[in-house]
């Protein structure tokens, strides 16, 4: 080796110590500053110091700062997709060892409070008599997976799949919508749909989940190739809440199937229309980034995704 090509000369970059590259992988799965920080038990401007660190001796910019959080650039994606096998594997090598016969640590699963009620959480019965232990959230796809790349749940059930790369995410079921309403209404409307299509529906009071309708909207793209343009009659932030409110006559409704299914079998609800190809939607398993050392977490992931083949 000739003495320009030393790496001790002066002057000469020296690999970035493991301490950045751990902080700089926190940051690029938590997407901020701050959930890295709350990740590795750091204050927010020492991860900063150390992301400066990290791009002075790269000589390249690794994020690019947002109102919210920071967006990886493309060598952040490259040094991630180096780095981040060798580090989870490095941090399972090195980590507690759960002490024989303790109780690991619960598992956090979050996603849509009507989805786990009527699917996951019965799925997950025999698992909490076999000792697994749960602590469930519920909210809007968008906020958990935030909360999930600061640490806070191990593994969402989310409506859309997570943008970019730091986050793992698989296929877990698709839900089907259906345009529903009690046994009295389908009767009185059976003759002006017939008649008038969707736009019969427009005299009927609408009971759907948020005012913007997203639901609704889109069953009615979907489906009639048009825009909704009636108001909620009613909006209720639950779809179990919703149901019911359907059931007892206020009106008409899209739900999706898995929640509604028992009642469409025994007439409670009828369905006012069943097109070929029904609006069809994926929900994701996401797993917290990094290598679990929690193994029920892991037992839980997989149950769900066996679980789901008959959803």
């Amino acid at each position: 080796m000739s003495q320009s090509d030393s790496p001790d000369r002066p002057g000469a970059p020296h690999p970035p110590d493991l301490n950045l590259l751990r902080t700089f992988l926190a940051v690029y799965r938590a997407g901020s500053f701050t959930g890295a920080a709350q990740l590795l038990g750091l204050s927010q401007p020492t991860v900063t110091t150390q992301m400066r660190t990290l791009e002075r001796q790269t000589g390249r910019e690794l994020f690019q700062r947002l109102p919210r959080g920071v967006a990886p650039t493309a060598v952040a994606d490259e040094l991630a997709a180096r780095v981040a096998p060798g580090l989870d594997l490095l941090a399972a090598a090195t980590g507690p060892d759960e002490a024989p016969g303790r109780t690991p640590a619960p598992v956090h699963l979050a996603g849509p409070a009507e989805f786990l009620c009527t699917c996951a959480l019965p799925a997950l019965a025999p698992l909490v008599a076999d000792g697994v232990r749960l602590r469930v959230a519920t909210g809007l796809t968008d906020a958990l997976l935030d909360e999930l790349r600061a640490g806070r749940h191990d593994l969402v059930v989310a409506t859309v799949r997570p943008r970019g790369r730091a986050l793992s995410a698989v296929p877990l079921t698709d839900e089907e919508f259906v345009l529903v309403a009690a046994p009295v209404w389908a009767e009185r409307l059976r003759a002006p749909l017939a008649a008038d299509g969707p736009s019969a529906l427009h005299r009927v009071p609408l009971v759907t989940y948020a005012e913007d309708l997203p639901i609704a909207r889109r069953y009615w793209r979907h489906v009639f190739g048009r825009r909704l343009s009636c108001p909620a009659a009613v909006t209720v932030p639950d779809l179990r809440g919703v149901k019911a409110a359907v059931m007892a006559g206020a009106g008409f409704t899209v739900l999706p199937r898995y929640l509604c299914a028992e009642e469409l079998a025994a007439g409670h609800l009828v369905p006012l229309h069943e097109p070929d190809d029904p609006p069809i939607n994926t929900a994701f398993l996401v797993q917290r980034p990094g290598a679990p050392d929690n193994p029920h977490v892991t037992q839980v992931r997989d149950h769900l995704l066996r679980a789901a083949r008959a959803w």
